[in-house]
């Protein structure tokens, strides 16, 4: 079943492999949390991410897509598609700014900054991704109230970021930064939903006696193969 994939006690771990859930989900928080930190500027903290890029590689990217693949062979779609999707968002974005691949070489002015034509540019980056994010809320609708509210979150969180690139593309700057803290608060709030997710996963593999509740939906919304019978 798809949903099986959100309670870890559904899994019998004699006969398959260990529920991979909170490995995507350890990868997401520890590539995020800080991410959404930096885009809201706490501590003087420079928004790009560049500081932390090694950790959009090997977190966010990796971590994520080892939990999707293993996902994948459980026959969870819905969950493999979402952690592939989002680490090769950060993969991506972590190639655009490390210096090896080469991506922001021909957007560099005589100063070293970034010219407008890289922010109109990459700005649609983020809409889609956002775009992505509404497909997967959507979806979500039948799965628990803790994954809507990420999705949704996200849904907000990225076409901020979009205009935040555009804006700073116009050399709006404060209007770009409002933008990029208003995103970066949306994603923390992801962030914290996803160390929210990650306790209650890791609590239930070790057969915790106290569980965090995740709000189960698939009760709420009958599926089509429940109106068919």
């Amino acid at each position: 079943e798809i949903f099986e994939r959100f309670d870890s006690a559904k899994y019998n771990y004699v006969k398959t492999f260990g529920n991979p859930t909170p490995l995507a989900l350890a990868g997401l928080v520890m590539c995020l949390t800080p991410l959404s930190c930096q885009l809201m500027g706490w501590r003087g903290a420079d928004g790009s991410g560049a500081a932390n890029n090694g950790v959009n590689f090997f977190c966010g990217g990796v971590l994520m897509l080892l939990g999707g693949f293993l996902e994948f062979f459980l026959g969870n779609t819905f969950a493999f598609v979402v952690f592939c999707s989002y680490g090769g968002f950060f993969l991506s974005v972590g190639a655009t700014l490390a210096p090896g691949f080469g991506a922001l070489g021909d957007f560099e002015n005589t100063a070293g900054s970034l010219n407008a034509q890289f922010y109109n540019t990459f700005a649609f980056f983020h809409l889609f991704v956002g775009l992505l994010s509404l497909v997967f809320l959507i979806c979500s609708i039948r799965t628990n109230i803790v994954f809507v509210a990420v999705f949704l979150a996200y849904s907000i969180a990225f076409p901020l970021l979009a205009a935040a690139d555009w804006q700073q593309g116009e050399g709006n700057m404060e209007l770009s930064h409002r933008l990029k803290v208003g995103g970066g608060a949306a994603c923390f709030f992801v962030a914290m939903l996803g160390w929210y997710a990650f306790l209650s996963s890791l609590l239930q593999s070790v057969d915790f006696p106290i569980e965090l509740p995740m709000g189960d939906l698939s009760s709420v919304f009958s599926g089509a193969s429940e109106k068919k019978k």
